[in-house]
């Protein structure tokens, strides 16, 4: 099944692309849709809206699909819709930089 990222999921690549990183959108790991992957860091990013804060249900849920990804060897960053909104530079800087560094460490 396709899925169609988010303005904020889809921003958020393109600035990381601009950094030289290589996103994937909309990754099915076999367990669930990933917003955004970077493989060669093994990093997953989840741009999340409110209910994946203020929803205990969706909460739980969140959780369990974080604990697949670190089963099958990927770290999680969940990033909230507001924050791509106000620092979006700086939060794409950062994930370049930290992918960068995870990936020279899995070499």
């Amino acid at each position: 099944m396709y899925r169609k990222s988010t303005k904020e999921a889809l921003d958020l690549k393109i600035e990381l692309e601009k950094l030289g990183v290589r996103v994937l959108a909309e990754v099915d790991d076999g367990y669930k849709h990933v917003d955004l992957a970077i493989p060669e860091a093994r990093i997953n990013i989840e741009v999340d809206g409110a209910r994946h804060l203020v929803d205990p249900y969706q909460i739980l849920s969140d959780l369990k699909r974080t604990h697949y990804s670190d089963d099958i060897g990927y770290a999680t960053i969940h990033i909230p819709n507001a924050f791509i909104h106000s620092d979006i530079g700086a939060i794409a800087s950062a994930i370049a930089e930290a992918a960068k560094i995870r990936g020279d460490q899995l070499k």
